[in-house]
């Protein structure tokens, strides 16, 4: 089945030119021109894949985000911005992208990258949807997680760590293994990045961050979420 790919661009030149490339590599493409319409196209058309701009007219691209992830946390997002900082690009992670390039860009990177998104989406179909045990209880398919009752809010990026962890229950994985399976080979970060995440996940899932009971650090190797018990 072809991927329906939807381009969120105000500057039609640039719109045209997607539209025009990814048709060329294969995809169906539906096209936005402002954050309203994204919005709206998002949930009307469905699409597989979103290819979103950030300086938009009428609601930026970090809100576009945001409204998206709210509610559909499955679908991949490839931010496409002239917007550099890094700063931005934590933020715009954080929300719930699952790739950033900065403009200029290539069509063929782009490519790779939205081909390396969609590959991720579809290997984690049948994953692990929820989890239970002691004081956790985690839907992953519905995003919530309960802690000791409580409800805690995680980001989709953190849910797709926890679940890679958990999905690898007793299994020390090293910083880059997370990094390229929850991040994609082709993302720049670092494993320090893998660090500042667990760092925050540990916040909102321990009762002590300092001395964790669920994610622990195995040194010089990497993380590993605790084994099951016997």
């Amino acid at each position: 089945m072809t991927s329906r790919i939807l381009i969120v661009e105000d500057d039609p030149s640039i719109r045209l030119g997607l539209k025009r490339s990814l048709e060329f590599e294969g995809f169906t493409i539906e096209l936005a021109k402002d954050g309203e319409e994204a919005i709206q196209r998002a949930f009307d058309k469905k699409p597989n894949l979103i290819v979103l701009d950030l300086m938009l007219p009428k609601v930026n691209g970090f809100e576009v985000c945001r409204t998206v992830r709210k509610y559909d946390s499955t679908i991949p997002i490839v931010i496409l911005s002239a917007k550099g900082d890094e700063g931005d690009k934590v933020l715009g992670l954080e929300l719930g992208a699952d790739d950033y390039i900065t403009k200029p860009f290539s069509i063929r990177e782009l490519t790779a990258r939205i081909k390396a998104a969609l590959r991720r989406r579809k290997a984690m179909e049948g994953e692990v949807e929820s989890f239970e045990e002691s004081n956790l209880k985690i839907d992953f398919s519905g995003q919530t997680l309960l802690v000791d009752g409580e409800l805690r809010e995680l980001s989709t990026r953190e849910f797709n760590l926890l679940r890679h962890l958990i999905q690898n229950r007793g299994r020390v994985l090293s910083r880059d293994q997370i990094l390229n399976k929850v991040w994609g080979y082709d993302y720049d970060g670092t494993p320090r990045t893998i660090d500042n995440f667990i760092n925050k996940l540990r916040q909102k899932i321990e009762h002590d961050a300092q001395n964790p009971n669920w994610i622990l650090t195995v040194r010089g190797s990497g993380y590993k979420f605790r084994p099951a018990p016997d």
